[in-house]
């Protein structure tokens, strides 16, 4: 029996709470068609600003901007969180409405990949790789240096 064909979607699967665990969710998010547009002040200050108010309901951890996709951390903020693709769509709108050049639109692709966390070592080593993307792409030699980088929440890991 051959393969199946590789997925063009994510499988979608609803977040699996676990008792006094964390609920932590690996986001990647892409431009269209890979359009540079991301790794710059502006744009780093209007993600900052959608993620922390009005899109509150899920707590972004840390995150990495580059030129053509985001990787972000995220959990549940509160006990009515939107689901996670709702609240993708959500500031991503609220970015896109708030874009300085109309001319760069469309911005993002309309899916996202997700994957739930299941231990904090898979969290730890996550980050350590997700922290190196700006290495391996050629943007920065120092991935610490790396200005489009932070954690507005510190997510922690309670096994």
């Amino acid at each position: 029996m051959p393969p199946p064909p590789p997925r063009k979607q994510p499988a979608r699967r609803p977040l699996i709470e676990g008792h006094n665990r964390a609920e932590i969710v690996f986001v990647t998010i892409c431009t269209v068609d890979r359009k540079p547009l991301l790794a710059r002040d502006w744009v780093h200050h209007l993600l900052l600003e959608a993620w922390t108010d009005p899109a509150n309901h899920w707590a972004v951890g840390r995150y990495v901007l580059l030129p053509d996709h985001l990787h972000l951390f995220c959990a549940p903020a509160r006990p009515d969180a939107l689901d996670l693709r709702r609240w993708v769509v959500y500031w991503k709108s609220l970015v896109s409405n708030r874009w300085r050049d109309t001319a760069e639109h469309p911005i993002w692709l309309p899916d996202l990949w997700d994957r739930q966390l299941r231990t904090g070592e898979s969290y730890d080593s996550k980050w350590n790789y997700v922290k190196q993307n700006p290495v391996r792409h050629g943007l920065t030699p120092d991935a610490e240096a790396w200005p489009y980088q932070g954690e507005l929440y510190r997510l922690d890991w309670h096994d």
